[in-house]
């Protein structure tokens, strides 16, 4: 789960849909604006290049569904369900998840920068070849996480769990170890000698 930390404002919507199953539709192509999403059902719905921006999705549920070089640029997303969801090449900047679950979320490619996902249960979920510049993953659970090769530059991880999570290649650059649990989790050297001299080791030749 996740709750905003006032980073992100209210879109405001123009219309609105309700209580529609779309998991038999093709929704590849759409385009949508400023829309209100609620209660509808997008269980393994196949998305090829939908465009969202600037709407609202409340009580929706993506769950095994795919979606590849979709948008949901500046989007809500509110007491949402993206169990085994795919997002391949897809679009997210500026997007916010409140009050969400994750569970086996699997991202490949695409840009995340901007998103909030403050205390976000993502436990288990993968992120491959993403770009999350200034993420807020404060609070965020990543136990046993794969983040590979994420570019990270100036997210936030303040009292994030990281245990056990894979973050080889990604950029840690504002990971402050102090302030995170990072119990077990695996690094590559390159990240290792960052994070000493983030807590102050001179690291050198012998």
């Amino acid at each position: 789960m996740s709750s905003f930390d006032g980073g992100h404002q209210p879109v405001a919507t123009e219309s609105e849909v309700r209580h529609e199953e779309w998991g038999d539709d093709d929704i590849s192509g759409r385009t949508h604006e400023r829309v209100a999403f609620v209660d509808i059902d997008l269980t393994e719905v196949a998305n090829q290049g939908a465009v969202f921006t600037d709407c609202t999705f409340r009580d929706c549920r993506f769950n095994a569904s795919t979606h590849d070089d979709a948008a949901f640029v500046n989007c809500r997303f509110v007491g949402c369900s993206f169990f085994d969801a795919t997002f391949t090449g897809c679009k997210f900047v500026g997007s916010a998840f409140d009050v969400c679950t994750f569970g086996l979320l699997k991202v490949v490619g695409g840009d995340w920068s901007f998103v909030g996902l403050p205390g976000a249960d993502l436990a288990k979920s993968s992120f491959k070849d993403v770009r999350m510049r200034e993420a807020d993953l404060a609070g965020a659970k990543l136990k046993g996480a794969t983040l590979h090769n994420v570019d990270l530059s100036g997210a936030s991880f303040r009292a994030a769990d990281l245990t056990k999570a894979d973050l080889r290649g990604s950029d840690l650059s504002t990971l402050d170890p102090l302030t995170v649990q990072i119990r077990e989790a695996i690094i590559d050297p390159q990240q290792a000698i960052a994070l000493a001299e983030v807590l102050g080791f001179h690291v050198r030749q012998r």
